[in-house]
């Protein structure tokens, strides 16, 4: 190693080490210390430290010559690719806030969104402009286009010439690092102002995600989702390769895996269980793997005992929110008695259980998450009462994050999620929570996949109705699910209804959509209300 890359590598120990420091800065110096070690893959093309940092000043400089700078917000709406990652470095080195918009919105909800982020500029592809349907120059915003068939000016003539760098910027740690919507599943995205010092935290972590110049990790979630941005982010600030998979498929993912050497992965529960439902699995070699991460949806005790058993490196979940506030962790392998729980508290991260009152309850008792850590939203964009509902202030004046999230704690600290607040059934005056009954779905040999929702009930409010899906090449009625289930669940607890489908509706990354279930609840209902009045008439 030649002397400049061993003092480079000991600025890079020092810049950690500070309470307070910029991603940006730090894969910058990476790229001094590796420049020809490849940075991000995606499909066949790969580029270097050295490149991508070259191409990150290119669009840093041509955004401030446009006069993007501090206080200034760019969005971004595409798919993953080498471009798509760039922007987003160039875009933090001037000193604006990144906003990463999902390509899977409505039009009228990207355009929203867009509004509400305040953005100058947007930088698209074709998958990105599709979604939008409309030019979006004729909405006040100047458009480049990553990728043909993006909206605006090509990247490659709007770019500054080769050599160019930004001018220096000064960045303060409450500085709006990204503004992340929302994944809507509860009603209008909201924008989630982070800030550089909730970033920070996240780029030191060492154990147990142990991201150095040796990790290669892949990623099949989507750029816009903090899921995949809190895997990016530490790989390319310790030095690391980043593959790209712009779209998920299960054997491709075993593909890239396998040529790459993959060390690190994160996914969600769902994926898990397709890439485990290969039929040959077991031939590709993942022995180069070292840990996966699991996160955004509950992740079932049995399906992670089966990536335990059959894949090979640690496994670690982490449950929490992009609006941050305090976030569990779990330790799969060093904790295979505590797979039915969340596991505990990160280190530095204060959470709570309270009861309807506000008041902290004891270990055992069930009762709303609030969280408080290093890494707290700033608040939603635009929306000061949406944030003051999401907030919760202890005795002592102590800012927490309120997560909507019911459970409760062991007697060893781990942490039993018991369902969401916005979906306990109250069937009755009964509160009724939905994973109990379809933790019961789940134990039928049949059923793949179960979700749980509030019907419309003139006699009870509501009553819960389930929704399956079934193993392959399994034939099973939803009544004798239902019949089965309700066997097993108490008397308060039991389904009017269980329905099989041929697939639960799912977000992009993963997260069930119960909204889209309940409306197919109130569809019935109301054909049912028409047809009972047209037979009265009759």
């Amino acid at each position: 190693m030649q002397a400049t890359e061993t003092e480079t590598a000991g600025e890079i120990g020092r810049y950690v080490e500070q309470p307070f420091g910029l991603f940006a800065e730090l894969f910058g110096l990476q790229a001094r210390a590796n420049p020809e070690r490849l940075a991000v893959i995606c499909g066949e093309k790969a580029v270097t430290y050295k490149d991508f940092d070259a191409l990150a000043d290119r669009i840093a400089a041509g955004l401030q010559q446009a006069g993007v700078g501090g206080g200034s917000v760019v969005a971004i709406c595409a798919a993953a690719s080498i471009a798509y990652v760039a922007t987003f470095i160039g875009v933090l080195r001037t000193g604006a806030a990144a906003s990463p918009l999902s390509p899977s919105s409505m039009p009228d909800q990207l355009l929203g969104m867009l509004r509400d982020s305040g953005a100058s500029h947007i930088f698209t592809d074709a998958m990105g402009a599709d979604a939008f349907g409309v030019p979006l120059d004729t909405k006040g915003v100047h458009a480049v286009s990553m990728q043909p068939g993006g909206h605006g000016q090509a990247l490659a003539d709007w770019l500054p010439p080769a050599g160019a760098r930004p001018a220096p910027v000064t960045i303060a740690p409450d500085q709006p690092f990204n503004i992340i919507y929302s994944s809507g599943t509860t009603g209008t995205p909201k924008g989630i102002v982070q800030p550089h010092a909730m970033r920070w935290p996240q780029l030191k972590l060492t154990d147990p995600p142990g991201y150095g110049p040796d990790a290669i990790t892949l990623l099949s979630t989507p750029l816009y989702s903090n899921t995949t941005l809190v895997c990016l982010l530490p790989t390319l600030a310790g030095g690391g390769t980043v593959v790209l998979m712009p779209k998920f498929d299960a054997r491709g993912f075993l593909e890239l895996s396998q040529r790459h050497r993959v060390t690190e992965a994160m996914l969600v529960p769902v994926q898990y269980r397709r890439i485990l439902e290969v039929p040959d699995f077991g031939s590709f070699d993942l022995s180069s793997y070292r840990m996966k991460f699991a996160t955004s949806a509950p992740f079932a005790a049995e399906l992670k005992a089966a990536v335990l058993a059959r894949w090979p490196g640690g496994l670690t979940e982490y449950f929490g929110m992009t609006e941050g506030g305090g976030s569990f962790v779990l330790a799969a392998h060093d904790h295979p008695d505590k797979l039915h729980t969340v596991g505990q508290p990160i280190p530095g991260h204060e959470l709570l259980v309270i009861d309807e009152q506000g008041t902290p309850l004891p270990h055992g008792q069930a009762g709303e998450v609030v969280g408080r850590s290093p890494t707290m939203m700033l608040g939603y964009h635009n929306q000061p009462a949406k944030t003051a509902e999401a907030e919760w202030y202890s005795p002592e004046g102590l800012r927490y994050i309120r997560t909507g999230d019911i459970g409760r704690f062991d007697a060893d600290g781990f942490f039993t999620l018991i369902g969401r607040k916005k979906d306990m059934i109250i069937s009755g005056g009964i509160n009724i929570y939905p994973v109990d009954l379809e933790s019961v779905l789940r134990e039928h040999p049949a059923v793949l996949e179960a979700a749980v929702v509030g019907a419309p009930s003139d006699r009870w409010g509501e009553t819960p109705v389930g929704f399956v899906t079934l193993r392959t090449g399994v034939h099973e009625t939803g009544d004798a699910l239902r019949d089965w289930a309700n066997g097993r669940l108490g008397k308060m607890q039991r389904l009017a209804e269980v329905r099989v489908i041929e697939e639960l509706p799912r977000n992009a990354i993963g997260k069930i959509l119960k909204r889209e279930l309940q409306e197919l609840l109130w569809v019935k209902q109301k054909q049912e209300v028409f047809y009972k009045k047209r037979t009265k008439k009759l």
